[in-house]
């Protein structure tokens, strides 16, 4: 196999006048609505899993962000459902994963980021700006301090979305690479079924750090340190 047709499942392909990017997008919406359509009082299967997801997240929750962080409960369980989705439904064979490609996470990661900066500009006004400056530290070293605060912050967005998509193009890749052995070494089939394992274990890790550190940069909106 070509090492350039390893790269191929990355291609972003025009269809019906949209990308397949976006067309995989609304379909995880599409699939997660009808997944968790209705609340009934005897939960069916997806719902006792969505019942069990929303408790756990309520409990993280309230632990990172206190109570009046619950205002953010929402948007953090939708969050993690839909790239949850996107990451297990792009291991399907000859479908497209948004979450691959880095335009797509840092579109995620610095929506989020500016989002939670209006919200503390909103909330704390001028006084959002002592989370540039540590605390406690001598005045004159304030430049520099602030200087390094501000590449801090504005790196949250970067190293957010870098780390999603690396992880899970370095999966896809491994998938693609392995495909191509298995022509010839049968063996090597056998392995991908454990590779596979391992890689719905990493789409569903990925997420919950993406929405973790989402969490954690919330704390901004609610808490001046």
């Amino acid at each position: 196999m070509n090492s350039s047709s390893y790269f191929e499942q990355f291609n972003i392909v025009w269809l019906f006048g949209f990308t397949n990017s976006t067309i995989m997008m609304t379909f995880v919406i599409i699939v997660v609505l009808l997944f968790f359509k209705g609340i009934e009082l005897i939960p069916k299967r997806w719902q006792s899993v969505y019942e069990c997801l929303e408790n756990y997240f309520y409990y993280i929750t309230v632990q990172n962000l206190s109570n009046v962080g619950l205002i953010y409960f929402s948007f953090i369980v939708s969050l993690f459902v839909f790239l949850v989705f996107l990451n297990i439904l792009g291991l399907c064979p000859y479908v497209f994963t948004p979450t691959t490609h880095i335009i797509v996470t840092l579109g995620f990661s610095f929506s989020i980021v500016i989002g939670v900066t209006f919200s503390g500009f909103y909330k704390f006004k001028k006084d959002f700006f002592s989370i540039l400056m540590p605390s406690g530290a001598p005045l004159i070293l304030a430049p520099l301090l602030i200087l390094i605060e501000t590449v801090s912050y504005i790196s949250r967005a970067v190293s957010l979305g870098i780390r999603l998509a690396a992880n899970l193009s370095a999966g896809h890749l491994l998938f693609a690479i392995l495909a191509g052995f298995g022509l010839v070494f049968k063996f090597a089939m056998f392995i991908m079924v454990f590779i596979t394992l391992l890689e719905v274990a990493v789409a569903i890790i990925q997420a919950y750090v993406f929405c973790l550190l989402v969490q954690i940069y919330l704390t901004d909106t609610i808490f001046l340190h």
